[in-house]
């Protein structure tokens, strides 16, 4: 199984002022006043002209690209029509009575929630061996599955070692796990910011000298916050180095389908471990691919190795979830479960997908051509090269310190900013704030 190309849409690119053909690193121009007029920039000289040009611009404005919800050209949290209308249909339907939930959710969301991730034939389904629980959210999902790891899978002594976090990941992460009660917390090699990419070579010694039996959390697909994927070759070395060296795979889906628009495409790697025998956890949020951030769906699912696991494992699910949450909300998880078991909505619902995925593409587009046309220093290839809702452009601290103190652009950790916060209002000026960040900051 391949995963669908990531090719970009060139027709509309080039209505955008893209450049629809492939791009080439530029060398880099020492004489950024020519190149920024040419990119229809302000006026621009000596670095301290550079700043007093701009500063009643930058004054009048303030662009935050730290938010986590998926936004739209107008700059608001986008809403899907469909989920509007079923929210509509839902409500206004006198003859549906509401399932009321279980601990573990409700039954056709975490079963379509299960199929999203693994597939509807796949063998851990068709054989039992897997267990899936509704949360309040992506966070809760990662929370319930570190008290699994504690209080369930230890008792057999089969996942007892550290916990591994790439580097960078979520700040939250090592919080979650430490509240769960697990303190031997631990990083690997995984974004080079000189590079501007996933540096497998030195991810993989990290996971070599893990000891036996480590939790590995690893990003499935839209890795947060820098956006950079692991390809289909780099999974299978690493899946290959999981199984000898016996460490166990917690995998994280925190915005399942905005990479490639299909629920399934994204998960590919889940399916991939899955598929190879492994035992291991996922954490799955369908926020932002719904838009119900106000109703934080989530899931957790489980995939052991025999069956004879599933009902003791259930058992003790049902437990902690009694002592988290006592049980998740209805509303959002009835209007995921009603969209992808109607194939009329399901199709409508992959098409408003397919546009905010597309979308962020071409933003990823337009901003390379934006900074090459400046004249900014180094290749920005790697922007189209990430996916999903985050991207890492590259900037150190003292540059993400300029473009906050002296432009009032706020990143995320890391130099990574939100994709879907750029629109057509703030675009130009964000990428010459990132063109000055690079030519008047150390």
């Amino acid at each position: 199984m391949s995963r669908p190309s990531g090719g970009r849409d060139e027709k509309r690119v080039n209505q955008n002022g893209g450049d629809p053909g492939g791009h080439h690193c530029e060398p880099i121009n020492t004489h950024s006043a020519t190149a920024a007029q040419a990119a229809e920039g302000p006026e621009l000289g000596p670095d301290s002209k550079v700043l007093s040009v701009l500063k009643r611009d930058s004054q009048a404005r303030r662009v935050d690209l730290t938010g986590t919800e998926y936004y739209s050209e107008e700059g608001k949290t986008f809403q899907l029509h469909l989920v509007g209308k079923i929210k509509q249909q839902l409500s206004a339907d006198p003859t549906l009575c509401p399932e009321y939930p279980s601990s573990l959710g409700l039954t056709e969301f975490t079963r379509r929630a299960t199929e999203g991730a693994l597939g509807r034939s796949s063998r851990a389904i068709v054989e039992s061996r897997v267990l899936g629980v509704q949360t309040p959210g992506f966070t809760a999902a990662v929370r319930l599955g570190a008290e699994l790891l504690r209080h369930c899978l230890d008792v057999g002594a089969a996942w007892c070692g550290p916990v591994y976090l790439s580097s960078p990941c979520d700040d939250s992460l090592a919080g979650i796990f430490q509240a769960a009660g697990i303190q031997d917390i631990r990083q690997y090699y995984y974004w080079d910011d000189k590079l501007r990419c996933i540096c497998l070579e030195k991810l993989l010694q990290d996971l070599e000298r893990a000891p036996e039996q480590s939790v590995v959390v690893l990003s499935a697909s839209a890795h947060y916050p820098t956006g950079a994927d692991l390809s289909q070759d780099q999974w299978a070395v690493i899946t290959q180095l999981i199984m000898r060296r016996r460490l166990f795979p917690f995998l994280l889906l925190p915005a399942q389908a905005l990479c490639y628009a299909d629920l399934k495409w994204d998960a590919w790697p889940v399916q991939l471990c899955a598929s190879q025998g492994m035992e291991l956890l996922c954490a799955q949020s369908f926020s932002h691919c719904f838009g119900l951030y106000g109703e934080a769906v989530g899931h957790l699912l489980c995939v052991f190795k025999q069956s004879s696991l599933l009902l003791s494992l259930q058992s003790q699910a049902v437990k902690l979830v009694r002592s988290l949450w006592a049980w998740p909300s209805v509303g959002g998880a009835d209007v995921v479960a009603t969209v992808l078991s109607n194939p009329a909505h399901l199709a409508e619902w992959q098409g408003e997908v397919k546009h905010m995925v597309e979308r962020c593409k071409l933003i990823r587009d337009i901003l390379r051509e934006k900074l090459r046309l400046l004249g900014t220093p180094g290749c920005w290839d790697h922007l189209t090269q990430q996916g999903g809702l985050y991207c890492c452009i590259g900037l150190n601290d003292q540059q993400v310190e300029f473009l906050a103190k002296r432009r009032h652009v706020y990143l995320l950790p890391s130099g990574c900013l939100n994709v879907s916060a750029i629109n057509g209002r703030n675009l130009k000026y964000i990428s010459e704030s990132i063109h000055l960040a690079l030519t008047t900051s150390p």
